[in-house]
């Protein structure tokens, strides 16, 4: 999962993409680039290992000159996250001179890889798809346009890249000199928004990941981008839109909704928070339902995410809710560290517990899911150890128990707690008294409570159906291999890891 960023703006714009990573660092904490571009078409680049704060100083906030730009931030996955190669935005000089930043995945990268070398003799210098994406977008821009770029150029371009990527992307791309283009995949897997905002200059328009990122740069939200659709901004602030893709399907990822948005985000007219008091409503009615005569004396989120949820499930059920662990700020999210040593050791540094809100209680731990379960048996014994009688857990989604192809850092089912075991197995080595999962009906209500036009999602990590239709065993077995924390420990790719794994986005 990463976050993007593009604005076309009336003055500098380098402080607005600076500002709007910021507010997107939750969906990437591994790198962050920026580019940059002026009236004459020349364009400026920085970009690192990092986070934001880290990355940009004054020396090169000065250097980041124009009235347009776009920016990324980038969440790790695959082997090669500590290479710097690996940072975005991408550039490519031709046509016109392009830079373009991804979140998402594509599922048919290996075959696409193949196809730009033999047929459109593009050489692909490192493991990521996203910059397999960014010469596939190249040469579908380069057979159709000319000197004089035009929207329907860009919208023909875009077309030909959905016919020929599958999996997940939403992208932000600027053009030297010609403006700044958005797109979504075919199915909207991943979110894409835009806005516009006033100024004494004139209208300025920003292309994001969330909606979060527009409000805190005062952005008005306009709309989501439909799946399939692209929005071309030229530098004058000229706006066109237009559907691309032959055939679309409004299958959101419904992760977003549960973990990784923030809870001040809109994403395709539902809000995070709503949406997330709702699992917590529903996870209440669930225990009332099977577990009736509880003997829960206080309900404690595990920080932050689960928040809303566990004082939604604290309220109808009548019970006392407490914040029992005080988190350290300055560790980054763990379920998007790279690697289940990091993750682990990261835990404890993270959370410290408050012993009087667990002494002798039976406490209830909400958290948002529980993936591969390490981090939640070590704050259960957390909860032990600061005194607590028994501990129970509830998660706000279901069991993962199935691979998520589509961005998000889940690629080994056989690192999953839940694989091949049952509810109370799970709970068994976790360690809790009593395990209490959402379930998959109650967990899209929840969500489509918000907007009832919403006929689907993307739940593959809940049901192993992938909606891109072209996921099987042999493709979910490389992947295992590829990315999973094992391999995450090696450095680079060998020749022979380079030709079949592509890091996410």
């Amino acid at each position: 999962m990463c976050g993007v960023v593009g604005v076309v703006g009336c003055g500098s714009v380098n402080q607005i993409l600076y500002d709007s990573l910021t507010l997107l660092q939750h969906r990437g904490q591994d790198a962050a680039g920026i580019v940059t571009c002026n009236k004459a078409g020349k364009t400026f680049t920085r970009k690192s290992l990092g986070l934001v704060r880290d990355v940009f100083r004054e020396m090169h906030m000065l250097r980041l000159q124009g009235k347009m730009g776009i920016g990324h931030v980038r969440y790790p996955t695959a082997g090669c996250a500590a290479a710097s190669a690996e940072v975005q935005p991408f550039y490519v000089n031709s046509p016109f001179g392009i830079a373009l930043g991804h979140n998402g995945n594509l599922t048919n990268a290996k075959e696409l890889h193949a196809s730009l070398f033999a047929a459109d003799r593009r050489h692909i210098n490192t493991s990521s798809d996203s910059e397999i994406l960014l010469n596939v977008f190249a040469h579908e821009l380069h057979k159709h346009s000319q000197a004089e770029l035009t929207a329907e150029d860009i919208f023909y371009a875009v077309a030909g890249v959905h016919r020929r990527l599958k999996g997940a992307y939403a992208i932000v791309a600027l053009i030297a000199g010609r403006g700044i283009v958005g797109f979504r995949d075919p199915h909207g897997i991943r979110p894409l928004v835009y806005g516009m905002r006033e100024t004494a200059k004139g209208e300025e328009y920003m292309i994001a990941s969330e909606s979060v990122a527009l409000e805190g740069c005062g952005f008005t939200l306009i709309r989501d981008l439909e799946p399939g659709e692209a929005i071309f901004i030229s530098p004058g602030g000229e706006v066109s839109t237009r559907q691309c893709a032959d055939q679309i399907t409004r299958t959101h990822c419904i992760f977003e909704y549960v973990y990784f948005a923030r809870p001040d985000s809109v994403m395709d007219q539902v809000s995070v928070h709503r949406a997330r008091m709702r699992m917590g409503q529903k996870l209440a009615e669930k225990i009332t339902s099977f577990w009736p005569n509880h003997d829960i004396d206080v309900v404690i989120p595990i920080p932050d995410t689960s928040r809303t949820s566990a004082l939604e499930l604290a309220l109808s059920l009548n019970l006392t809710y407490r914040e029992g662990f005080i988190k350290n700020r300055y560790i980054g999210r763990t379920f998007i560290m790279p690697g289940q040593t990091e993750r682990a050791k990261s835990v404890r540094h993270k959370l410290n517990p408050i012993s009087v809100e667990f002494k002798d209680k039976n406490v209830l731990l909400v958290d948002d899911s529980i993936v591969r379960g390490t981090t939640s048996e070590q704050i259960i014994q957390l909860a032990r150890d600061a005194g607590a009688r028994k501990v129970y857990m509830a998660s706000a989604s279901p069991p993962v128990r199935y691979p998520n192809v589509y961005g998000i850092d889940m690629p080994a089912a056989s690192e999953f707690v839940a694989y091949n075991r049952t509810i109370d197995e799970i709970g068994e080595t976790i360690g809790a008294d009593k395990l209490i999962y959402q379930d998959l009906d109650d967990l899209v209500g929840a969500v489509k409570h918000g907007n009832p036009t919403l006929s689907d999602f993307d739940c593959s990590c809940f049901n192993g159906k992938y909606i891109t239709g072209d996921i099987d065993e042999a493709y979910l077995s490389e992947l295992e291999k590829c990315r999973s924390d094992s391999a995450k420990l090696r450095d680079v790719f060998d020749e022979n890891n380079d030709e079949s794994c592509y890091s996410e986005n």
